[in-house]
């Protein structure tokens, strides 16, 4: 048994492609089904499409009035899975006017999961996402200072110069 990669996933197994698929139909067995044991029901009918939605909750991790809008700040140190990240573009879709999901990103220059090498090396990063699907977004240094306790960041900043430049967590 060959051993598996830390970190790596093994890849899914394609569907197999059917041979000599009928025009209209999902499997050769449809259509099976639909020439004999059900041929006496209506095979895809247009006017039987269903649209439906797959509800789920969001539960942002902070919530502070801010001017008109209600900002909800998603904090991340990074997405692990697409699973993960997919979500918050249904939830932007949702919201109401005066609601905006906002990202503070530990580090915005994370990859992105399964992100691709680009050319330059490079890949795909959390604030580069979070740019190209509209969503604002911080580090914890760039946080606007009415969003932030100012005096716990002046204190922060008093305390790293004493350690030298060092954050203590």
């Amino acid at each position: 048994m060959a051993a598996v990669k830390s970190g790596t996933r093994k890849r899914r197994k394609p569907r197999p492609k059917e041979k000599d698929l009928v025009a209209g139909y999902d499997s050769n067995w449809e259509y099976i089904l639909h020439k004999g044991l059900l041929s006496d029901w209506k095979h895809h009918p247009s006017d039987k499409i269903i649209s439906y939605i797959v509800e789920h909750k969001y539960h942002p991790d902070f919530v502070r009035k801010i001017g008109k809008k209600i900002i909800l700040l998603e904090s991340k140190g990074r997405f692990w899975e697409y699973n993960e990240y997919n979500k918050y573009p249904w939830i932007k879709k949702m919201l109401p006017k005066n609601m905006e999901l906002v990202f503070l990103f530990a580090n915005p220059s994370a990859p992105m999961p399964q992100a691709k090498r680009r050319k330059d090396g490079t890949k795909r990063s959390h604030g580069e996402w979070a740019w190209s699907h509209g969503f604002q977004w911080y580090s914890q240094d760039t946080l606007p200072d009415e969003w932030i306790n100012l005096k716990f960041k002046h204190e922060q900043f008093l305390e790293e110069k004493s350690n030298g430049g060092n954050r203590t967590k």
